[in-house]
């Protein structure tokens, strides 16, 4: 296991929590739902006990300020005995529900502490109830607005599909300690929309969501990333794919078109890491204006840039577990071997994500869940880890 990778996450310890980078760069300074989870992910998958409890204090904090109304904060700033709580900037964000339930779920199986999941039982059901409030319409797929998870300056809207999959990953997770009727027919019923909708299918029995817009879907070897009442968008999004190979989502047939389009994919690029979005959305694209007005500080979706079809090496931690899942060990050998490359930059960076054309570093340095994707992969290439 790589010391420099554990030495980051030491580095970004707290008595409240993980934060997300020990770079004093914008919000980055905080306790974040998604990072912090993913920071406890890798501190479970390591083994050491004082990472370990690293992330019992972030799960724990998340939990004392969830709202009152069941959402989990986006970020919490302490400063001295003043707490900050935000719950998104420019748009709510949905994310942090699933990835909390995951994380006290995966931390009560790791340490074998069911009392730490009873302790956390009644905030995991208030976040499952308003995320069932989220479907709006009670069709079990929730609508999330855009800038609403964590490709929060992408113009995703609607019907996503990587919200829709960390939701099924949350409901599992939740369900491997405890048999719960309703949660456990919810799952298959999100399920069932995902494998309906999000995906181009010769023939159909079942009646999919929006009929218009399925019928000038094209037929892709992935899922799409999003639907909306005005339509699908049908670029590829690699956390949402990756995370549904990880659970196994569709048919062997599926998986196996998935992984043949990733790989692919991953070749055609020059890091040869999987891309955030794919394509890019360039100035000759209609989505254009809505990626390029979307940024709370400075613009950073350049074409091959940031969530513009950027290589975050935290996204493809992810991915290389979903191989691992699927049985191609070497491939996943090949992404752990990558992911150390990019994390060794400039002495051990550990940057955030890099430009997928030219090779070169982007955002914050110093980022911890890329990291802490690294010590995941790595740990589960020797032993598995995860509830999946």
């Amino acid at each position: 296991m790589n010391e420099k990778a554990l030495g980051l996450l030491r580095k970004v310890s707290t008595d409240k929590g993980f934060l997300a980078s020990s770079s004093d760069i914008s919000n980055y300074k905080r306790i974040w739902a998604r990072d912090g989870v993913i920071c406890t992910l890798a501190a479970l998958s390591s083994g050491d006990k004082q990472l370990i409890e690293v992330g019992k204090h972030t799960l724990l904090n998340l939990a004392e300020h969830q709202h009152e109304f069941g959402n989990i904060p986006s970020n919490i700033e302490f400063q001295g005995t003043t707490v900050k709580l935000s719950f998104g900037g420019l748009a709510p964000r949905v994310d942090t529900l699933a990835w909390f339930i995951i994380g006290v779920c995966q931390y009560s199986h790791s340490q074998g502490d069911a009392s730490f999941f009873d302790r956390l039982k009644p905030h995991m059901l208030k976040a499952f109830r308003l995320m069932e409030t989220w479907e709006f319409n009670f069709k079990h797929l929730m609508y999330v607005p855009r800038s609403g998870n964590w490709a929060d300056e992408y113009p995703t809207q609607g019907f996503t599909l990587y919200d829709q999959v960390l939701r099924v990953w949350a409901l599992r997770s939740f369900l491997h300690h405890e048999h719960h009727v309703d949660l456990a027919q919810k799952q298959k019923d999100i399920l069932n929309q995902i494998q309906i909708n999000f995906k181009k299918r010769e023939d159909t029995s079942e009646q999919v969501y929006h009929p218009k817009a399925y019928s000038s879907l094209k037929k892709t070897k992935y899922w799409v990333a999003s639907l909306e009442p005005a339509g699908y968008q049908t670029q590829f999004d690699a956390f949402g794919n990756a995370l549904a190979l990880l659970l196994g989502i569709g048919s062997e047939k599926d998986q196996k078109e998935l992984i043949n389009y990733s790989e692919d994919l991953r070749q055609e690029v020059k890091l040869k890491l999987l891309p955030a979005f794919w394509p890019v959305i360039t100035s000759e694209d209609k989505d254009w204006e809505l990626l390029q007005n979307n940024c709370a500080y400075e613009f950073r979706n350049y074409p091959y840039q940031f969530h513009n079809g950027g290589t975050w090496q935290m996204i493809n931690g992810f991915y290389g577990l979903a191989l691992l899942k699927a049985n191609h060990r070497d491939s996943a050998e090949t992404v752990l071997r990558l992911i150390k490359e990019l994390n060794a930059k400039e002495e051990w960076k550990f940057y955030e994500n890099f430009d997928s054309k030219n090779g070169n570093p982007n955002g914050v340095p110093l980022c911890a869940w890329s990291a802490a994707a690294e010590i995941i992969l790595e740990q589960n290439l020797k032993h598995n880890t995860l509830i999946l």
